[in-house]
């Protein structure tokens, strides 16, 4: 699938409104709503913070990417942006503000930029997994409303962040030893990553009835398909345009 392709695909989804109906707490039972906003508080953080790599993007020489790459890549951090948009009205809507710095966050951001632009990728798309991963839950438990729809959007979001990067990395050309490498440190960060969400949001899980095996299963298995479009065999990387995105789009 052409870089192209993405280009106009995440030019459509930036004439998207935001959600309406996000202000409607009334939804949302109150014994929920103190950890509910913890936790969204959190991911909205951790959702507007990929301003730095839209820059570095533009000095980057790596296999298979193009200008079309890079226009689609900075389009994505500004999707990303959205969604911290949308995670801030639920947070307002919720009676709570913004948090400025939190050590989940910090972490994430100090492990990226320790390393190239690659690895920064490969982090950004583990937080991709898990981020979707958890707002599936949440949105599995929230009764019918405004928050629960937007948070759908955003899991639809994530599943194309998903293919857009496995795109990115199926075409790095790497040989066999190479992509066992990375599925290897594909694996070891997607399962740090699924610890730190379950010690910082288990008062969330607990408090919305979410059990700690529902919420393994639901990590491994985003994590498995995610594995699934990187290069572990050259043949992988066909599986993340199995739908185009102009496709999509005109689904929803």
């Amino acid at each position: 699938m052409r870089w192209s392709d993405w280009r106009r695909h995440f030019e459509m989804n930036r004439q998207r409104p935001l959600p309406e109906g996000l202000e409607r707490v009334e939804e949302v039972p109150e014994a929920w709503r103190s950890a509910l906003l913890g936790s969204l508080a959190t991911f909205q953080l951790g959702e507007a913070g990929e301003g730095r790599i839209a820059h570095e993007i533009d000095r980057a020489q790596l296999p298979g990417i193009d200008a079309d790459y890079r226009t689609a890549l900075k389009l994505f951090v500004a999707e990303e942006g959205r969604h911290a948009r949308i995670l801030g009205l639920m947070v307002r809507g919720l009676g709570g503000k913004l948090l400025a710095r939190n050590w989940t966050e910090r972490l994430f951001v100090f492990g990226r930029r320790l390393l190239g632009l690659r690895l920064k990728l490969m982090v950004l798309l583990v937080a991709e997994v898990i981020g979707g991963a958890f707002y599936g839950l949440l949105a599995s438990r929230l009764p019918e409303g405004g928050m629960r729809r937007a948070l759908e959007q955003i899991c639809e979001d994530e599943q194309h962040h998903l293919d857009f990067h496995g795109e990115f990395f199926a075409r790095q050309g790497w040989g066999v030893p190479m992509r066992a490498v990375w599925q290897a440190v594909w694996w070891s960060l997607a399962l740090a990553a699924m610890g730190v969400v379950l010690v910082d949001h288990r008062r969330t899980l607990r408090t919305m009835g979410i059990p700690v095996s529902e919420t393994v299963r639901a990590f491994v298995g985003l994590v498995r398909e995610a594995a699934s479009h990187l290069p572990v065999f050259p043949e992988h990387g066909a599986r993340a345009a199995r739908v185009s995105p102009e496709v999509r789009v005109s689904e929803r």
